[in-house]
């Protein structure tokens, strides 16, 4: 079995495993054993097949024929199936790692500052900018599209770890549940647009292929977002004096 074949294989594995292993701690009590089990099981799946992505990447750009033969201009194949692959991995190895970190130092914000956890999201960056480049060189806007998403992400977590005021004790609520439903979105998009494909290769470049993950996720968040909000309006109400 030639090496790209491998990781393929592997790659399917992890990322099936992650895939399935997602939608159980959405579904399960926040907090509960199965909840920080599957969801564990998740994102190192999920870290995994990002890993294996970024491998595949790197084998693509300098063995690019018979990876994907339907796309005969090449460079449109390095932009989606090099450097958009490649950022797609580390993306979701970045969200599945901040998802871990801010529930591992829910008290300890300045260990999120470290190198160790600024390297993996600055790789994040870097990676996102030159797909965004490479976007523009070729014309394609679903690369920009995709790279300003990632670098935004990114941006926000840095936000919410730099912040000067100190966090409320519950603040990491909800950049675990975004970090985590931003992998689901990676992941997905990935295994659409990259695996998915394969099967069905002329639809590659049709829209909602690579839409349909970011609306199920976004729409997760705000349907997040407002169930605490709620809660917040709940617990605030009984205590309220209102005037008569």
């Amino acid at each position: 079995m030639h090496l790209f074949e491998a990781l393929i294989v592997l790659h399917v594995i992890t990322g099936a495993t992650g895939l399935i292993a997602f939608w159980v701690p959405i579904a399960t009590r926040k907090g509960a054993q199965s909840h920080r089990k599957w969801g564990r099981i998740a994102c190192y799946a999920f870290m995994g097949a990002g890993a294996l992505a970024a491998a595949m990447a790197m084998l693509s750009l300098y063995a690019p024929e018979g990876r994907h033969p339907t796309i005969t201009d090449r460079t449109v194949f390095e932009g989606l199936f090099v450097w958009m692959m490649l950022f797609l991995g580390l993306l979701t190895i970045g969200f599945a790692d901040y998802g871990l970190s801010v529930v591992r130092h829910a008290r300890d914000r300045l260990a999120l500052r470290g190198a160790r956890y600024q390297a993996v999201m600055i790789s994040v960056i870097l990676s996102a900018l030159w797909c965004g480049y490479f976007g523009v060189q070729i014309g394609n806007a679903l690369m920009i599209a995709v790279a300003f998403l990632g670098v935004t992400a990114m941006a926000l977590q840095q936000k919410f770890i730099w912040q000067r005021a100190d966090p409320g004790p519950k603040d990491y609520v909800d950049e675990h549940f975004r970090a985590l439903i931003g992998m689901g979105i990676s992941a997905y998009t990935a295994f659409m647009s990259v695996g998915l494909i394969r099967w069905v290769p002329e639809e590659v470049f049709n829209p909602l292929i690579w839409a349909g993950p970011s609306i199920v996720g976004v729409s997760l968040i705000i349907g997040f977002t407002l169930q605490i909000k709620r809660k917040q309006r709940s617990k605030i109400a009984p205590h309220s004096n209102p005037s008569i």
